[in-house]
């Protein structure tokens, strides 16, 4: 099974472990209110995912550039679109001396990529080539809908554990049975976040995988995420929230990580996502 093919499976799997905890706590309230609130997460998902290029770009403080202002941008973009056989993207530059790049859109029709002014002066058009593959597999792999679905049962979860905490009821509620609640109203917002971010960290591997296919040069994208990680490592963004609700876009982690912080990173460590490349290299005879 080629591993592209196994992460779409990691995520199925990662999504029915994300439902069986939404499942788990409506059991624990009894059911009461619990449809009320998964059409809320349900509604704020929709709105979310609908208005995903605006948010993001918004966030950036980014523009749309044309071909005239931006022709090696648009001519590689455009190759790589043509290649793939999907419409052509809008492009973004954001004024933001981070080295990172991100695509969002509800479709390949609606697509956008933006670039930071930092990742257009650090990289080579090699390695910028990698970058733009690996975004725009993130548009044609529907990713935006997928990381969407996932926050929203993620908030809902959330938001049914913070209600049966405050107001009690549901099943259970005598004796040790209540000790056990109270831990599952706890933790099951934790294990929901963390599901949420398997489930975007397996997406990065999906779209490093499937763009370095698509630009038939895995070590480009390689080379470009080493360059980024020391770039964003020097320039790393303020923890905003609008920044925040962007940042699983992004190809690199924007904020400053290490240590425990992985655990709760929307990125894989760069060094596993080099190692898969330089794996796929070979696989390519591209080493």
């Amino acid at each position: 099974m080629g591993r592209s093919v196994m992460n779409i499976v990691k995520t199925a799997l990662l999504f029915g472990v994300l439902w069986g905890v939404l499942l788990a706590v409506g059991y624990m309230l009894g059911g009461n209110f619990i449809w009320i609130f998964a059409l809320i997460g349900l509604v704020g998902t929709f709105i979310s995912f609908w208005n995903s290029d605006t948010i993001a770009i918004r966030s950036m403080r980014a523009r749309e550039v044309s071909p005239q202002e931006a022709p090696g941008l648009h001519r590689i973009v455009q190759d790589l679109a043509d290649q793939a056989g999907q419409p052509m993207p809008r492009l973004y530059i954001s004024p933001t001396q981070q080295p990172n790049a991100f695509a969002t859109g509800r479709s390949p029709k609606r697509a956008a990529v933006c670039c930071t002014e930092g990742i257009l002066q650090l990289l080579d058009e090699r390695e910028l080539r990698g970058v733009l593959g690996h975004e725009l597999m993130h548009v044609y792999n529907r990713d935006i809908l997928t990381s969407s679905v996932a926050a929203g049962v993620a908030g809902v979860i959330t938001s049914l554990a913070q209600m049966a905490l405050w107001f009690g009821g549901g099943r259970d509620r005598q004796g040790g049975g209540i000790i056990g609640a109270l831990l599952a109203m706890i933790l099951a917002p934790l294990a929901a976040t963390l599901i949420q971010l398997a489930i975007s960290r397996t997406r990065e591997y999906s779209a490093d995988h499937d763009g370095a296919e698509l630009t038939g040069d895995p070590l480009a994208l390689a080379s470009a995420l080493q360059k980024i990680s020391g770039g964003v490592a020097a320039h790393p963004l303020p923890q905003e929230q609008e920044l925040q609700d962007a940042a699983h876009m992004m190809i690199a982690n924007p904020f400053r990580g290490g240590g425990m912080g992985q655990l709760f990173s929307t990125h894989p460590p760069t060094e596993q996502r080099i190692a898969r490349l330089q794996r796929l290299a070979q696989e390519m005879g591209r080493a």
